[in-house]
């Protein structure tokens, strides 16, 4: 499948306005913590500090050695390397799911929404020659209503809160993982298809065991709703998908 580079340009600076964002935020949450608090105060809040900072480093790490392309895209219609940004763009999103001290979500929501929207124009450059229009936009549905279900590590309370936050860290990468994966095989554009089991059974248990361990101390309804939303989508896109074929 190939696109037509009509917003080659565009799609490239909604990836910028999401990198800035993001890292604008991630970057004042962590100055204003550690020079309150200092760099370690909690194991919690070591870990969720040092996540946020290896996460920024490692998805500048990668823009700047290995997508050296992406910074010509932004003024050229030259198209950058889409495995290496949409890689990059999971990366650097494993910093905004831990939450750290003075976190401001609603820039954190601007940010992903430069993504989400650099991701439906992509789709559209792609539906041109796509072999199932139905099946490329259904699939960017689920690949945007599964980010949703990537649960933030918070900190609890609960009993035995430490393996709670082993359970919902090692859940929130293999999640975000599993996105990365969907995000670039979406903008690459060789495969419409983005309703994978692994992804999905990861997702399904991941959230019940996060959901399950903190139900009585606090419900997630955000991450429940968009879960469930995902559940069903991946369900009746199989069906759908298969009458297609």
């Amino acid at each position: 499948m190939i696109a037509e580079k009509k917003f080659t340009k565009l799609i490239s600076w909604l990836f910028l306005l999401y990198f800035l964002i993001l890292t604008g935020e991630r970057v004042q949450s962590l100055v204003r913590t550690i020079s309150q608090n200092g760099m370690f105060s909690t194991m919690f809040n070591d870990f969720v500090n040092l996540t946020a900072i290896l996460s920024l480093c490692s998805a500048a790490m990668i823009l700047l050695v290995f997508n050296a392309g992406f910074w010509k895209s932004l003024f050229t219609s030259f198209e950058p390397d889409y495995s290496a940004l949409t890689i990059a763009s999971g990366v650097i999103l494993v910093s905004g799911m831990v939450h750290t001290e003075f976190t401001i979500s609603p820039l954190q929501f601007a940010a992903y929404g430069m993504l989400i929207a650099a991701m439906i124009l992509r789709v559209v450059e792609l539906s041109g020659d796509a072999e199932s229009r139905f099946v490329l936009w259904y699939s960017l549905g689920y690949v945007t209503a599964f980010s949703m279900a990537i649960p933030v590590v918070y900190h609890s309370e609960i009993s035995g809160a430490r393996w709670f936050h082993l359970v919902e860290a090692i859940v929130m990468l293999a999640l975000v993982a599993s996105f990365t994966v969907m995000l670039r095989r979406l903008f690459i554009g060789f495969e419409e298809d983005q309703l994978m089991w692994i992804p999905f059974i990861l997702m399904v248990v991941g959230d019940t065991a996060v959901l399950w361990m903190r139900w009585e101390e606090e419900i997630n309804f955000f991450v429940l709703i968009f879960a469930a939303l995902s559940a069903v989508m991946f369900a009746v896109g199989k069906i759908l998908f298969l009458k297609k074929k």
